[in-house]
């Protein structure tokens, strides 16, 4: 019998397209792939039955690996094609993959109103704090002092928190995973797939050679093992000090709530519309066979 690996290794990767991967060695890319198709396989999720939606960037090349129904959309707008593709389609089960500079910066208003309508979708953002692919520039996510190729002399701007924003907006499933704990994030992504609205997983992954290497954060070793160092569960962090959390991150379930999916409600209108539409039209045959009596 095949291990689950090599099951997963055979069934979800495109083996005869793109390999090997575009992807820097010691990539976190790889290890949010490899999370994310074990929980579908983990979920018996027909595969056929999985859309993966991706934009612009080192996260966008992920759609030409995996053997699921695929869109490589343009930067900034997986959440608007998988909209689509959900709204036609209510049945699959749509997944986006996308980094924190397209999806939170030429993206960030599609991301927001998709947390507020509160989709049925699955959206995994791959923070690394930087534009990876295109030359490291800085991205909403890049931390205040950093060096980028755009920010030479340290960045003058705040950051803000990819799955706090994602609350604030509206998701009904919010969480943040780190590319050290993989299992976890594992575990996170197939709690998201599961739940019945638009749910946020945040996966804090590392650049090293955009932004570890001009950060002296060392290479990619060094940069996964300090999520190790510095991440902390939420029901840990409930019982810690600001103090004790200062420089920490929060890893675990932020959100998970009920609330009505617009695309259920969506349905619901274009019933009524059409019941509407019946009625309104037998009125008016009704009122046109009067008046030829």
């Amino acid at each position: 019998m095949l291990e689950r690996a090599e099951i997963i290794r055979q069934e979800y990767l495109r083996h005869d397209k793109k390999f090997p991967h575009v992807w820097c060695p010691g990539c976190g890319n790889g290890i949010v792939m490899g999370a994310l198709l074990r929980a579908v396989h983990s979920l018996e999720i027909d595969k056929d039955e999985v859309v993966l939606a991706s934009g612009v960037g080192c996260s966008g090349r992920m759609p030409t690996y995996v053997d699921f129904n695929t869109l490589h959309t343009t930067h900034g707008r997986a959440l608007t094609f998988a909209t689509g593709v959900k709204l036609a389609k209510p049945e699959l089960t749509v997944i986006t993959v996308m980094g924190d500079g397209d999806a939170t910066a030429i993206g960030g208003n599609h991301f927001i109103h998709a947390a507020r309508r509160n989709l049925d979708l699955t959206a995994i953002i791959i923070n690394n704090s930087t534009y990876g692919m295109t030359g490291g520039q800085y991205s909403p996510t890049t931390p205040f002092g950093s060096i980028s190729t755009t920010s030479v002399y340290g960045h003058v701007e705040h950051a803000f928190s990819i799955a706090e924003l994602a609350v604030t907006a509206g998701g009904s499933f919010v969480a943040r995973g780190t590319v050290y704990h993989a299992s976890h994030l594992e575990q996170m992504i197939k709690k998201a797939i599961q739940k019945r609205g638009f749910s946020v997983v945040e996966v804090i992954s590392n650049c090293h050679v955009q932004h570890g290497r001009r950060n002296k954060l060392g290479g990619a070793v060094e940069m996964i093992n300090s999520y190790k160092e510095n991440a902390v569960t939420v029901g840990k962090a409930e019982k810690m000090s600001p103090e004790e959390l200062e420089g920490k991150f929060t890893i675990g379930v932020l959100a998970d709530v009920e609330k009505p999916i617009s695309t259920q409600e969506y349905q619901r209108v274009i019933v009524e519309a059409r019941r509407n539409a019946e009625k309104i039209a037998k009125e008016k045959e009704k009122n046109r066979v009067k008046r030829y009596e």
